[in-house]
């Protein structure tokens, strides 16, 4: 940067009185993908003539609404207004952008939370959780995450992903108190991870394919258990027993064909669907049934992976289903003045299929 061009910018803008301002040069936003300074701080671009101006705007249009208004500095001293969809229009010396509003960045969430837990004036119901506490909590807001992303309601996901991040910020700031561990920590672990485990975008393997990635990721994970001394764990360890059963099938099913346990072909898989159904009408008591059906839902999950489908979420959405189609069942008998269990199963049975028409 040019002193005197930050300078002359600071005095042309107006902006001598900001108590904050980050100054960035284009040329560290190049291949930026998001913008390198919070976006409720004002920041000053300069070197608009550099080789970052594309990862500039792009990493802006990233974060900052279309119509955001931004102040650009032309090379004539002059000053002109411009919004983010119409970065790149006009050239300048340096490109003003202002903070969006408070709280809208996650240094500004992070204050907020340690706010709660501060000793003298924090909240008495925050400052008494510990990660134990927590835990129904974080598991309330996972399982809600979720329900909101199954109903592909962008509103709820939004309100919903926010609760799940306050449940993590939280556990890192009891843990930061304590000593333990603190949220840049936590960043620098998985900021590594992720780059460690796709040498394929942030280093120099090539890949072809989805599958040669997750073939490559299992490697990846068997040298760092070597390194941390458990090479003896084997692919399928480290799944949380408490998991969903049916997440925990699909899971365990997707490591082992990343390392070539698989069938060949899907005719493989529908053969032993039909083979464990075989086994369950077979079944002579109820161990050998309970057996035998946990056979089935694990090879009925295989064919879902197949599939590409999610059987956790294809098994709620069908129990959602399942509920909406009942409960037109139920009021239906109650305006009929019928009680359900006094109606035949033929009488049920019409109602369900009114449902089932469309008629839910």
């Amino acid at each position: 940067m040019q002193v005197n061009n930050i300078n002359l910018a600071i005095f042309v803008l107006g902006l001598e009185s900001l108590p904050r301002l980050e100054l960035v040069d284009v040329a560290a936003m190049a291949g930026a993908h998001m913008p390198p300074f919070p976006a409720d701080c004002p920041a000053l671009i300069l070197g608009l003539d550099g080789p970052g101006l594309d990862g500039a705007i792009r990493a802006l249009k990233s974060v900052y609404p279309p119509d955001f208004i931004l102040r650009l500095l032309d090379v004539d001293g002059n000053t002109q207004a411009l919004t983010v969809a119409q970065l790149g229009v006009g050239k300048g010396l340096a490109l003003f952008v202002p903070a969006l509003e408070q709280g809208s960045s996650f240094e500004a969430f992070q204050e907020i939370i340690s706010h709660l837990r501060a000793p003298e004036d924090g909240c008495p119901w925050d400052k008494e959780q510990t990660h134990l506490s927590l835990r129904k909590h974080l598991l309330e807001e996972a399982y809600e995450t979720l329900s909101a992303m199954d109903e592909q309601d962008p509103q709820k996901m939004r309100e919903e992903f926010g609760d799940l991040l306050l449940q993590i910020v939280l556990n890192a700031q009891i843990a930061s108190e304590s000593g333990e561990f603190n949220m840049t920590d936590v960043l620098k672990g998985i900021y590594d991870k992720i780059v460690r485990r796709h040498p394929h975008v942030f280093g120099e393997t090539r890949v072809e394919g989805v599958g040669q990635v997750l073939s490559n990721w299992e490697k990846i994970k068997a040298g760092e258990r070597k390194k941390d001394g458990n090479a003896h764990k084997g692919v399928l360890d480290g799944l949380p027993p408490a998991l969903p059963a049916l997440i925990q099938a699909q899971e365990f099913q997707d490591r082992a064909a990343r390392v070539g346990f698989d069938w060949p072909e899907i005719d493989g898989v529908l053969a032993k669907v039909r083979e464990e159904i075989d086994e369950v009408r077979s079944a002579s008591n109820p161990d050998e049934l309970t057996d035998e059906l946990g056979d089935l839902f694990f090879a009925l999950v295989n064919l879902a992976r197949w599939k590409k489908i999610d059987a956790e979420a294809a098994v709620r959405a069908a129990s959602h289903k399942f509920k909406n189609r009942f409960k037109y069942v139920e009021e239906q008998a109650r305006e009929m003045g019928r009680l359900m269990p006094e109606m035949s199963m033929d009488e049920l049975d019409e109602l369900w299929n009114q449902a089932k028409r469309g008629l839910a």
